[in-house]
């Protein structure tokens, strides 16, 4: 049952990423029709992609020459082309899914077609530039119950809730966090664009008794 979960969902990631190539093509992005603001996080991982896809490439046209067997050639070179093409699908997915601000204050958080978390706007009681190098791995929660959506080996962002949130890792898994760091471009905005959420979820300040 769990296997067929995974591939069920490894299925579904793949037909995202290349529709992904079909909405890069045409410079249009997922989601963000009614966005207060989307928050592109590709920069720290464009030129290491760009150079995968560069050596990938390579052995394409390396094998094409050295495989002299017609049938083990046309394979090799389907996988090949393939592979060549999730990782282009892979960069789409992350340029047309940025992260999205809505315009009731409410945040989703995207990483390509592998992760999205959306987050009611009132349970974001704090948002601020926080840049970290975390050394877990993508999508899962710590022990303290935060979230962490590295890009490039950095987060940028870091959102404290009221509540906890539910959250599916990219193979199914269910979990929970109360604190979620990831990477924006540009973090400066994206905090600036959830402030008047963030003001509406503050606690009241204490009544000051008279003198």
């Amino acid at each position: 049952m769990r296997s067929a979960t995974v591939l069920r969902r490894l299925a579904v990631h793949e037909v995202r990423a290349l529709r992904s190539l079909a909405l890069w093509v045409l410079r249009r992005r997922d989601g963000v029709r009614t966005a207060r603001y989307a928050a592109k996080y590709t920069e720290p991982q464009t030129a290491m992609l760009y150079g995968f896809v560069f050596v990938a490439i390579v052995e394409t046209v390396a094998l094409a020459v050295l495989i002299p067997w017609p049938l083990v050639h046309a394979i090799t070179l389907f996988i090949d082309v393939y592979g060549v093409v999730q990782l282009i699908g892979f960069h789409a997915a992350c340029v047309t899914r940025p992260h999205v601000v809505e315009a009731d204050g409410s945040l989703r958080v995207r990483y390509g077609a592998l992760f999205d978390l959306r987050i009611p706007a009132d349970r974001i009681v704090l948002a601020g530039v926080d840049r970290r190098y975390p050394d877990g791995s993508r999508g899962t929660a710590r022990d303290d119950g935060t979230l962490e959506l590295p890009v490039g080996g950095q987060t940028t962002v870091t959102v404290q809730l009221a509540a906890p949130v539910t959250f599916v890792r990219p193979l199914g898994r269910v979990g929970t966090a109360h604190t979620v760091r990831f990477n924006a471009d540009d973090p400066r905005a994206l905090v600036a664009a959830l402030r008047p959420a963030q003001e509406r979820t503050a606690p009241s300040p204490s009544p000051v008794p008279p003198g």
